[in-house]
This record gives structure tokens, C-alpha cells and sequence, in this order.
């Protein structure tokens, strides 16, 4: 039996300069600065970098799941909090070594156009 997947909903993204670069999205509006942390060699900046948006999407999406199970199992509860801590090892070769293509590798399909 063939099952048709209806897309629910699609975003896109561009990155424009990596890490002191930026980030911009058309629909809904979004636009930030992405600047290399300290840390990494970077000036800092008030800008956010890779590690903290994987890091919000990732607590977000976690504590969703976590408040759906909780009302599908009819647990009561007065909210829930996921923190979620992203760190970036000194590493080499982009999507072998790429935190984000580690974590998704073998579940989400990924195709890389280099020009």
C-alpha cells in the first residue's frame, strides 16, 4: 500500500558568509548576524552562530514532543523547560566532521551541490 505524504509545512534558509556572515529567511521575515565566537578564534560580536540555533531548535522541539506525550498519557503538569548545550570539538572535513550532519546522519536525507 502506497502512503501519500501531504506537506504540511517547508521553510528555507540562507547562510551568506558562515560563521561572519549572515542568516535570512523570506517567508516569515527573519535576519540574523552571525558572528564566530571568542572562543573559536572569533571577535565575538553580538551576533548568535551555529551552536546556539541548533541549540533552540533542538529544546524547542524536545519540549513540544515532551508536553504532546505528556497530554496524550494524561499527566498533569504546570509546564515543562528543555536547555539543550550544543559544544563544538576542533574538527576537520565539513560534512563528515559537521555537528549537525552527525546528528541527523541516517535519518534525514541530505545532498550536497557543491558550486
Amino acid at each position: 500500500m502506497m502512503t501519500i505524504q501531504q506537506k504540511m509545512y517547508e521553510t528555507t534558509v540562507k547562510a551568506v558568509g558562515g560563521r561572519n556572515g549572515y542568516i535570512e529567511s523570506s517567508s516569515p521575515e527573519l535576519r540574523l548576524d552571525i558572528d564566530t565566537p571568542k572562543e573559536m578564534g572569533g571577535a565575538g560580536g553580538t551576533g548568535t552562530n551555529q551552536e546556539q540555533l541548533f541549540a533552540a531548535g533542538y529544546s524547542a522541539c524536545f519540549d513540544s514532543a515532551l508536553n504532546m506525550v505528556a497530554r496524550m498519557q494524561r499527566v498533569k503538569h504546570e509546564g515543562t523547560e528543555v536547555t539543550a548545550t550544543v559544544h563544538f570539538d576542533k574538527v576537520e572535513g565539513a560534512h563528515e566532521q559537521c555537528p549537525y550532519s552527525r546528528a541527523t546522519r541516517g535519518n534525514i536525507e541530505v545532498k550536497l551541490n557543491v558550486l
